[in-house]
Order: structure tokens, then sequence, then C-alpha cells
């Protein structure tokens, strides 16, 4: 039986931290472009003209119906062959992850505009506030606020879908923890290292959605 060496990570926690800014990193980055996607696409999905409604349509059932790996690898090796360039394996990963992103996003904002009051839309129109001033000052801010917990656990779910840029060659977390791993023989220990590393951010991050939905939904009962 191996023996189990708790300390073994330690010796390479400066390339673990390299490979967790990676992923923090790269989940920042699709979480600002998921949800400005996600804003636009839940407008135009509520659009009068038709096509564009069905093409926003498709474009969610799209990426939320298939496994982002699915869509990652299409992104990586068949995107690069109808554009007739590499657009490189971290462009590959933000495209791929935002517009996965921007599709769960963009059911988030629709269900929190769906939540507000008619009543504020005719008040707007009876004040002459309509289009895209409406949309900015009125219904965006209202929106992104109800929308907030579920935003954020959103982010949570994006930080733990990161790791499957480690498959298309990105070092991060993942990438890393199993590269020293494949490279010692010791899964157990760099794995179990990796694993920990993901909860210690992602579990901290869930208790701030329960504290902030509580609060958010304490201002709207005002």
């Amino acid at each position: 039986m191996m023996h189990f060496d708790p300390t073994l990570p330690l010796k390479y926690w400066d390339a673990l931290l390299i490979g967790l800014w990676m992923s923090l990193r790269l989940t920042l980055i699709c979480l600002v472009l998921g949800v400005a996607l996600g804003f636009l696409t839940s407008q135009a999905r509520r659009a009068r003209f038709a096509p564009l409604r069905a093409l926003a349509g498709l474009y969610v059932e799209l990426f939320r119906g298939t496994p982002v790996l699915i869509q990652l690898f299409w992104i990586f090796y068949c995107l690069p062959l109808l554009l007739g360039f590499e657009p490189g394996n971290f462009a590959s990963a933000v495209i791929a992850l935002s517009l996965y992103a921007g599709a769960i996003t963009s059911e988030t904002f629709r269900a929190s505009l769906k939540s507000i009051p008619r009543e504020q839309y005719d008040t707007c129109r009876a004040l002459g506030i309509t289009g895209m001033s409406l949309a900015l000052w009125v219904v965006a801010p209202q929106a992104l606020l109800r929308a907030i917990p579920t935003l954020l656990s959103n982010a949570v779910a994006l930080f733990k879908e990161s790791a499957l840029i480690s498959a298309v060659g990105m070092a991060d977390l993942m990438f890393i923890g199993s590269s020293i791993s494949n490279r010692t023989g010791r899964p157990v220990e760099m794995l179990t290292a990796v694993a920990i590393i993901y909860f210690g951010v992602a579990f901290p991050l869930t208790r701030v959605v329960g504290r902030v939905e509580a609060r958010i939904l304490r201002r709207l009962a005002v």
C-alpha cells in the first residue's frame, strides 16, 4: 500500500497557486463577458423581431443543452478549421466559457425581468421614458439587483467548470495538479490538494451567496 504524504503538495505550492490564479482570472473574464452577453440575449428574447427572438432562443438552448466540454473541444478544434487560423487555447477557453456563461445568465436575467412589476413599465412610458433609456436606467438596475444571488451562484459554477480547460492544455489549477501527479506518481496527494483548493474557494462564495440573497430579499420586501 502506498504511503500517503500530506506534505507533498506543499513542495509544489507555488505552482498550484499559479494554476489557481489562471483559473480565477479566466473565471472573472468569462463572468464579465457572460453577464454582458446574457443581458443582451435576454433583451433579444423579448424583442418584437421574431427572427432575433428565435436566434437568441436557439443560442441559449444550444449552449444549455450540450456539455461544456463538447463546446470547448468544438471551439478549440473545429472553429480554427472554419476561420482559417487558430485563436489559441486561452482565447478558445474564453470564447467557450463566455458563451456558456452568457446562455445560463440570460435565463437568470429573463427571470428577473419578469419579476419587475408591469406598472413600472407603464409609469415610465407615461413619463416619456422609452426604448434604450428605459432598458438602461430603469429595467437594468432592478434586473441586476434581483439577479445578483443567481449570478453569484453562476460564478461559483463557472469557477468549477473552468477545470475543463485543462483538457486543451491551459495551465490552470487542474492541469498543473494533474501534471505534477503524473510526474511524481502520487495522484492521491496532488488531486486531493487540488480538490481542497477548489473547495476552499467555492465554499466561502456559496456562503456569501446565501447572505447576499437574504439581504436583497429584505430590501425588496421594504
